[in-house]
Order: structure tokens, then sequence, then C-alpha cells
């Protein structure tokens, strides 16, 4: 098979773990698990929060009224929701669509590494405090929103070889959740302003260069059997 197709393949079995995960008390109360999706090689990924109702209901993560607003942003930058990956922090919606728990989050974290390890994206972009948090902890998502940052960890994961990078850095985008302009109007142009940056960090991002592979990937401790493999 070609890269491509290993890709594909990764996380079609990446999907159906997801689907069949009880790692957490979310795995029972759900309606679908909502892996995410998107291009195995987009060179953008998105990552919100947590599943609502109609992402429950669907199985597809931002297809509400924050997804609706998500793709106007897309399509403000030439970009449409197929051009970029897609994926949140957990993978089931919390009851009554409450913050997400630690407990929650941290059941779900090697299912995101995975997805970070097998689509490569060469820029991340966070949605919201819970996925900044992920990359940048401690950092108020008030001081660093629509800022480039180059976080450092094992670099991109090749699912052919199992091994890992040299330890490249990727750049992270914290962005406030598109929800939050709905809830706080104010917030929609700031929202707005921070993706018209996402073309040229891309531009950036793209001159980086291709990361080794040398070490192993590491284990993510408690995470699902399925989902060892860490990336941050």
């Amino acid at each position: 098979m070609t890269d491509l197709e290993e890709r594909r393949a990764a996380v079609a079995e990446l999907d159906a773990g997801v689907s069949a995960c009880r790692a957490c008390a979310l795995g029972s109360a759900r309606t679908r698990a909502v892996p995410g999706e998107g291009p195995v090689d987009a060179e953008i990924m998105f990552i919100g929060e947590a599943p609502g109702y109609y992402e429950d209901q669907q199985g597809r993560p931002f297809v509400g009224a924050a997804g609706q607003f998500l793709e106007q942003l897309l399509a403000s930058i030439s970009l449409e929701r197929t051009d970029v990956f897609i994926a949140n922090i957990i993978k089931c919606r919390p009851p009554g669509n409450r913050d997400p728990l630690p407990e929650e989050i941290g059941a779900c974290s090697g299912w995101l590494s995975r997805q970070l390890a097998i689509v490569r994206p060469k820029l991340i972009v966070t949605l919201g405090r819970y996925s900044l948090a992920r990359f940048l902890p401690g950092t108020p998502i008030s001081k660093v929103h629509g800022q480039a940052r180059k976080v450092n960890g094992p670099s991109t994961l090749r699912q052919s070889s199992g091994q890992a990078g040299s330890g490249q850095a990727v750049w992270v985008v914290p962005m406030y959740h598109p929800a939050a302009a709905l809830h706080q109007g104010s917030l929609r142009r700031t929202i707005e302003d921070d993706f018209r940056k996402i073309p040229a960090l891309l531009e950036q991002a793209r001159r980086e260069p291709e990361p080794s592979e040398a070490q192993p990937a590491l284990a993510v401790a408690g995470a699902p059997a399925a989902a060892q493999m860490k990336l941050f």
C-alpha cells in the first residue's frame, strides 16, 4: 500500500476503536461516538472541545450552529471543511453539553494522539480553552489567541514503520471556539480576524523541514490499548 492508503486504513481502524471505546462513562451514555473527519493528509487540523447534541446524533464533529460558523470562517480564507481535518479533545458528548472532566480528557488523550500521528498536520488550530490546554497548559486563551506558537514534542508518527520523528516542533494556533461568538457577539470580529491569519501561518509552516524518523512512539499511560501512541 502507498503511504496515503496506509494512513486511510489507520484512520478507519482508529474510528472503529473510538466507536467501541468504553474507557470512561461517556462511552455508555452517548448516542454515537464522534471520532473526527477530514483528509488523512490534511495540512490543517482543527481541534475543538467536545461533541454537542447534533454531533452526538450524527457522529460527525461541528455540525450544529458552531459548525455552520466554522464553515463560514473557512470560506473566508477560501477553504471548505473537506480541506481540513476536524476533531475534538474528547470523542463523546458530555451530558447536557457540560465541560469535559479531566478523567474524560485523559481517557481520550491517546485517540487524539493517534489522529495527530496519522494526519501529521503542518498547522494545529485549537478551538477553545480545553484544546488549548492540551498544547499550552495554563495559558489563558485571551492572552494568546491568534498567535502561532511552536510546540515541542515527539514528532509525527509514521504508521507504517511504528517510529516517531526526532522531536520536530509543530505550529499551534490558539483560537476562541466558534460557539463563543454565538454566546458573546463581541468575539465574532476577533475570531474572524484570527482566522484571516491562517493562510500566512500555513505558508510559514510549509517551509519547516520534514522530520526524520528516529525513535519509537511513547505509550500513553492509562489510555485505551488501541490508543497507545503519544504525540503530545
